[in-house]
C-alpha cells in the first residue's frame, strides 16, 4: 500500500509539472502572438491620402504650385472613331514592332475593353496584342496555354497576333530612384518591340485602389515573378502573392508599382517610346482580373490619352471625383489609398500630377464637363 501511495504521489507531481509546463508554454506562445500583432500592424498602417484635383485651372485658382504640367486629350465618344481621335491628337508615328498593352481579363469578366472598340487602332499600326501571365491564385491566366485561351474567348485573337511576353522568361530592367524596387522583372519579350501604345481599361482594383496606366505597365509588364516581386515590394519573387501581399504594406505595393513603371518607360527610351489611351467605361470598383467583379454603378465618361501616365491616371481620378455617381469608386480608390502610387511617381521624378485637358470632340469643353457629372 505504501509503495501505491507513493507511486500515486510521484504521478501527482509529474502531472503538476506537466500542467505548469504547459501553461509556461501557452503564456509564451501568447506573449508572441502579442508582440507579433503589435508589430503587424504598425507595419501595415498606412495613411490615406485625400483626393484633390491637379486640372491647371483649379490649381492656379487656388493658387496651388505646380513645376510642369502635361496634356491630356478627351473625348466623350466611346467608339473606334472617338478612340481614333484621341489617339491622332497625340500626333505620334510609331516605329518598329508595335505592341499593344492590354488587359485580357480575367475569365468569366465582362468589363475588360471590347475587341471591336480598339480593333481599328490596333491594326492601323498593324499592333500585337501583348500580356504576361498572372501570379494570383485561382486565374486562369497564370499559364500561358490558358492565358492564350482566355485571350481567345474574349475575342482579342480575332483581331491581332497576342504574344504573353513572359512565356519564356523574363528579363531584369534597372529601376532609377527607386526605394522598395532595384530591379524589375518583366516579360522577356518586350525587348522584341520598338514602340507600345498601352490601352487601359479605367477602372477599382480590389487591391490598389483603382487599375489605371501605371498598373497596366508595372503590374501588367512584370512577369508573373515580377509581379509577385512588385506586390511585395522586392522581398518575394514565387507566385502566388497572397503570402507575400499579407505581410506588404499598402504603400510600399503602390510605390513599388509606381517604381516598376517608371523603369518600364525609362526602358522605352525615357517614355519617348510608349503613348498611353485610356477607356473610362463599364467602371466596377473591381478590376478586370476578378472573374465575377461588382455590378458596375457608374456612367461611361470617354477616352482620354497623352503620354504622360501619371498625368492621364490623375484626370480618370478627377473625373470620377467629379461624377456625382462616382461614390463606391471613390470610396474604393481612397480606402485603398490608391493616390499614393500618383504622389510617389511624381516624388521620385516620373510624370507629373498637374495636367491640362484638352477635348478633341466638336463640341464646347464645359459641356463635356458637364456629362461627366451626369
Amino acid at each position: 500500500m505504501k509503495d501505491k501511495a507513493k507511486r500515486n504521489n510521484k504521478g501527482v507531481k509529474k502531472n503538476g509539472r506537466g500542467r505548469r509546463g504547459l501553461s509556461i508554454g501557452v503564456g509564451v506562445f501568447l506573449v508572441v502572438v502579442g508582440i507579433f500583432l503589435v508589430w503587424y500592424t504598425n507595419h501595415m498602417h498606412y495613411d490615406i491620402e485625400a483626393h484633390e484635383y491637379y486640372d491647371v485651372e483649379t490649381l492656379q485658382s487656388e493658387g496651388r504650385s505646380y513645376d510642369r504640367s502635361s496634356v491630356v486629350y478627351m473625348t466623350n465618344d466611346i467608339s473606334p472613331e472617338g478612340l481614333d481621335k484621341v489617339y491622332q491628337a497625340l500626333n505620334v508615328t510609331p516605329s518598329g514592332k508595335v505592341a499593344i498593352k492590354l488587359s485580357t481579363g480575367e475569365a468569366g469578366n465582362p468589363n475588360h475593353l471590347d475587341p471591336n472598340l480598339i480593333k481599328n487602332l490596333v491594326q492601323s499600326v498593324d499592333g500585337t496584342i501583348v500580356e504576361c501571365n498572372t501570379a494570383y491564385s485561382g486565374s486562369k491566366r497564370i499559364e500561358t496555354e490558358m492565358h492564350m485561351q482566355v485571350a481567345k474567348d474574349h475575342g482579342f485573337t480575332e483581331i491581332a497576333d497576342v504574344d504573353i511576353m513572359d512565356r519564356d522568361g523574363y528579363i531584369k530592367i534597372p529601376v532609377e530612384g527607386g526605394t522598395n524596387l532595384e530591379e524589375n522583372w518583366v516579360g522577356k519579350n518586350l525587348a522584341n518591340y520598338g514602340y507600345v501604345i498601352v490601352l487601359t481599361h479605367f477602372k477599382g482594383h480590389p487591391m490598389a485602389g483603382f487599375g489605371g496606366a501605371l498598373k497596366n505597365i508595372s503590374i501588367g509588364i512584370a512577369s508573373s515573378q515580377g509581379k509577385t516581386r512588385i506586390h511585395t515590394g522586392g522581398v518575394f519573387s514565387k507566385p502566388p502573392i497572397t503570402l507575400g501581399s499579407l505581410l506588404t504594406n499598402q504603400d510600399v505595393f503602390t510605390e513599388s508599382m509606381a517604381e516598376a513603371a517608371k523603369s518600364v518607360s525609362d526602358y522605352e527610351e525615357n517614355g519617348q517610346n510608349m503613348v498611353y489611351i485610356s477607356v473610362m467605361n463599364n467602371m466596377s470598383i473591381d478590376c478586370d482580373c476578378v472573374s465575377k467583379p461588382t455590378e458596375v454603378d457608374m456612367h461611361d465618361i470617354g477616352i482620354l490619352a497623352s503620354t504622360d501616365p501619371v498625368a492621364l491616371d490623375q484626370a480618370c481620378i478627377d473625373l470620377v471625383f467629379r461624377a456625382k455617381d462616382g461614390q463606391s469608386l471613390q470610396n474604393r480608390i481612397l480606402e485603398k489609398n490608391g493616390l499614393h502610387i500618383l504622389t510617389h511617381a511624381e516624388a521620385i521624378g516620373f510624370g507629373s500630377r498637374a495636367y491640362e485637358m484638352i477635348y478633341v470632340d466638336e463640341k464646347e469643353s464645359d459641356s463635356a464637363t458637364e456629362s461627366s457629372e451626369e
